[in-house]
């Protein structure tokens, strides 16, 4: 099972900012299951959705 990528942020977000969640929050909340994950070669934070078989 592989992982479609939604958007991405740059982890050097200003503190108390949490960009990434919160794009991940508001997909949730129109029905997709975004979830938050690090990607450490590029230093920044993935907002991704499981692959359906179509995409």
């Amino acid at each position: 099972m592989g992982a479609k990528v939604l958007e991405r942020f740059p982890a050097g977000a200003p503190r108390g900012s949490w960009p990434a969640e919160e794009y991940a929050a508001e997909r949730r909340a129109h029905g997709e299951p975004a979830t938050v994950v690090m990607d450490l070669k590029s230093d920044a934070f993935l907002v991704v959705v499981p692959m359906r078989e179509e995409d």
